[in-house]
């Protein structure tokens, strides 16, 4: 299955017994949306609820820590998923959360997921159906893989400042980045890695909330000065709108790893070294 979906394609399969439709939307505090609830309200057909919210490992000291292996093959299993199932996961949300799902995913080695490219939200445009029904399921069997080595810790990003052995590149926005605006989200200081490079995730779409083609996302990471051959590290606040730095990087034939704590763990240390201003 492609790593994006068109809405024309999912339509046109949503009786495959094979394929399970994952809703992954997060939403951001202040929005004061409710993902469950909008969802109860009305989702694609024959969709279940990932509740990707809670999916996290609260033993990690990393805030919102990628869930472990048991905890998201649990999940996928109480939802049905089979082990050579089709899994298409989509949101709703700002921030793009099908994308911290799908790493979630590639990250335990499952690689029959796709992403629904522009989302709820170019569904509705379509005037597609809709359903409120919650569809009845048996447990799945799907069996996840250990680890793929592609999260990196903070002692890995620190040692990575001296080393210069993977470029590092953040999805936050230049704001919160330079050190020009506050990080209300997380209530840290702004600023970011020394060394990294910014891509605002949100400049990775068109004006319909679809992914730009694979060139232009290409030009996207050379723009920010990124060597799209040589091993890159993506960051942001908590590690999801990273995740879509790493989806775009996946589209355009390439592979990287995560900074699971971000500037959340990042900014709450007093020693970890900051910098502020453009990418130097």
């Amino acid at each position: 299955m492609n790593l994006l979906v068109e809405t024309e394609w999912l339509a046109s399969n949503l009786g495959a017994g094979d394929l399970l439709i994952l809703d992954a939307s997060v939403h951001l505090p202040d929005t004061q949306r409710d993902a469950r609830g909008e969802f109860q309200k009305g989702h694609i057909p024959r969709a279940r609820f990932l509740d990707l919210a809670s999916l996290k490992d609260e033993t990690s000291p990393v805030p919102n820590a990628l869930p472990s292996r048991e905890q998201l093959q649990d999940r996928l299993r109480s939802l049905g998923v089979n082990a050579d199932d089709r899994i298409v996961l989509y949101d709703d949300s700002l921030i793009r959360t099908a994308a911290r799902a799908w790493f979630m995913m590639h990250h335990y080695g499952y690689e029959k997921v796709g992403i629904l490219d522009g989302g709820l939200a170019k569904w509705r445009s379509e005037n597609r159906d809709l359903e409120t029904a919650e569809v009845p399921c048996a447990t799945g069997n799907i069996v996840l893989d250990e680890s793929t080595g592609n999260v990196r810790s903070k002692a890995d990003m620190l040692a990575n400042i001296s080393s210069k052995a993977e470029q590092v590149v953040d999805a936050r926005d230049a704001g919160r980045f330079t050190g020009t605006a506050e990080d209300t989200i997380h209530n840290l200081p702004s600023g970011h890695i020394p060394g990294s490079r910014h891509l605002f995730f949100a400049d990775l779409y068109a004006a319909d909330g679809t992914f730009l083609s694979v060139p232009e996302l290409a030009q996207k990471f050379e723009q920010a000065g990124i060597d799209m051959n040589k091993p890159i590290v993506t960051t942001c606040g908590s590690g999801v709108t990273a995740s879509v730095l790493l989806f775009a990087l996946a589209l355009a034939g390439h592979d990287g790893a995560l900074y699971d704590g971000s500037w959340s763990e990042w900014a709450a240390d007093p020693e970890t070294p900051k910098a502020v201003g453009a990418a130097g």
